[in-house]
């Protein structure tokens, strides 16, 4: 193997869990997380020579997830199937272990490009700037996707709302 192959190897095998969480917060689904995860690291490999400052590496990774995640659901080339209907999903009781599914599928319900900023901001902890530099927008547009994500996440949490809900408090 080269010291190419060998450097790369050492960092997926470093990076790539913490990729797959990112990406299963992104789209909501472990085999669709992995699919970003790979597609993320092929693109990495395939630029990987031409990577000089690999003390920033992290955040091109992050950058590529983002970037491919976005395209992906642009491209409309893939489609969840919900299984169930409304009525399948329940209301968990506050701090149970159900609370974070339930959360998990009201992200996963949040537009995809505020869903990227919620995660980017919330669960990576970058800064408004760092957000803006990795989706190519302004400090602003950050705020804005951020409250009206929130928001959104709020209006699905509520426990009046469609059997989503947190539970009563």
């Amino acid at each position: 193997m080269s010291d190419r192959d060998e450097a790369f190897a050492e960092y997926f095998a470093a990076r790539s869990g913490a990729m797959r969480g990112t990406a299963y917060l992104l789209c909501g689904d472990w085999h669709r997380a992995e699919d970003l995860v790979q597609t993320t690291f092929v693109k990495l490999y395939r630029v990987w020579n031409r990577i000089s400052r690999h003390e920033v590496l992290d955040s091109y990774v992050r950058q590529i997830l983002i970037r491919t995640f976005l395209d992906e659901r642009r491209r409309g080339w893939w489609r969840r199937e919900r299984v169930g209907g409304e009525d399948a999903e329940q209301v968990a009781p506050p701090d149970s272990p159900e609370s974070r599914l339930v959360l998990l599928q009201a992200l996963a319900r949040v537009a995809p490009r505020q869903r990227a900023v919620l995660v980017l901001r919330y669960w990576e902890d970058l800064s408004i700037e760092d957000v803006a530099a990795l989706l190519e927008c302004s400090p602003g547009t950050v705020k804005s996707q951020a409250a009206r994500g929130l928001d959104t996440l709020r209006g699905l949490l509520t426990p009046t709302n469609s059997g989503i809900g947190m539970g009563e408090r």
